[in-house]
């Protein structure tokens, strides 16, 4: 009974995705909420706190990785392999060395991302595709 509630629950408070490219923008803002936070944890040496911020940014690095499309990306998806596993890797460190730097790295890259994939979706949905 209790997982029918629960299950009613989620539908609920689901969130409905316009497209796959609505949602690789909400995965990009995920990241940059979650880098914050860690940043905050970082200042307020909340340790437990930091460690889950920077595993939910990870989290998030992992799922872009694996729903990467080598066949239609080529030359972009083998790029973008290349910079999430970097982004990755600036996370663990910044997480060892409690480096607020090396999460600005990847707020920078992040925010990048975002707009540019921003400006692409847009000029697909301008023309139409």
């Amino acid at each position: 009974m209790r997982s029918n509630a629960a299950y009613s629950s989620y539908q609920q408070n689901s969130i409905t995705v316009e497209s796959p490219a609505k949602l690789i923008e909400m995965l990009y803002e995920g990241i940059l909420r979650f880098t914050a936070l860690a940043k905050r944890a970082m200042d307020e040496e909340d340790i437990e706190k930091k460690i889950y911020y920077v595993n939910r940014t990870t989290d998030i690095f992992t799922e872009l990785l694996n729903s990467l499309d080598y066949k239609r990306g080529g030359d972009v998806a083998h790029y973008l392999t290349g910079l999430y596993t970097h982004q990755i890797k600036l996370l663990t460190q910044a997480n060892v060395e409690n480096n607020k730097e090396k999460i600005d790295i990847v707020i920078k890259v992040t925010r990048g991302l975002l707009e540019a994939w921003k400006e692409i979706h847009q000029n697909e949905l301008a023309k139409g595709v």
